[in-house]
C-alpha cells in the first residue's frame, strides 16, 4: 500500500513537473520582449548600441518579414537581413538635433539570443536622446522594447516602447 502510494505521488510529480515545464516555456515565448543597450564607450569616443532579442523571437519574425522558409539559426543571409531589419528600425537623437547615424557593425547568436550591434561617434554637448524603438511591433501587439541607457550620467535610464510610442526621451 505504501509502495502505491509512493508510486503514485511519484508519477504527479513527474506529471506537475512536466506541464510545469510546458506552461513555463509557452508563457517564455508569448512575452515578445527585446532590450537595446545604448552606451558611451569613452575609450573608443563613440556610442555603443546592442539590441538582443529572443532568437525564439526573430525565428518567428523572419518568417513573416521575410520569407516562411527563412532559418535564422544558420542562414547567414537571413541573418543579415534581420541585423538590417533591427538597425533601420531604431533611431537615436541628440534631444536637440536630427538622428544620429548609426553604422551597424555586427551581430551575432549568443545561445537563446540575437544581437545586433551598431555605433556612431558621440556627439559633443549632450543633455539626453530622443529615442525611436518599434522593431517587431508591426509583427505582434503586445511587443515591448526596452531601452537603458548608460554611462552618460551617474543613473542609468529606461525607457520601455509599446506598438503606441513613437519617440521616447532621456535626459540627464
Amino acid at each position: 500500500m505504501v509502495r502505491t502510494g509512493f508510486a503514485l505521488a511519484k508519477a504527479m510529480v513527474v506529471l506537475l513537473t512536466v506541464v510545469s515545464s510546458m506552461l513555463s516555456s509557452a508563457w517564455a515565448h508569448q512575452l515578445h520582449t527585446a532590450s537595446t543597450t545604448v552606451a558611451y564607450n569613452p575609450r573608443s569616443g563613440n556610442i555603443e548600441v546592442m539590441h538582443r532579442f529572443f532568437l525564439h523571437d526573430a525565428e518567428h519574425a523572419v518568417k513573416q518579414l521575410f520569407d516562411a522558409k527563412a532559418d535564422i539559426h544558420s542562414n547567414a543571409v537571413t541573418q543579415q537581413q534581420f541585423a538590417d531589419y533591427a538597425a533601420s528600425q531604431f533611431e537615436l537623437a541628440p534631444l536637440s538635433g536630427d538622428s544620429l547615424a548609426l553604422q551597424l557593425v555586427g551581430f551575432q547568436i549568443d545561445g537563446r539570443d540575437f544581437w545586433v550591434y551598431q555605433e556612431v561617434a558621440r556627439p559633443g554637448d549632450l543633455t539626453g536622446f530622443m529615442i525611436r524603438q518599434p522593431v517587431l511591433q508591426e509583427i505582434w501587439s503586445s511587443q515591448r522594447n526596452l531601452v537603458n541607457v548608460e554611462g552618460f550620467s551617474d543613473a542609468l535610464q529606461s525607457v520601455t516602447f509599446s506598438r503606441d510610442d513613437n519617440w521616447l526621451a532621456v535626459q540627464w
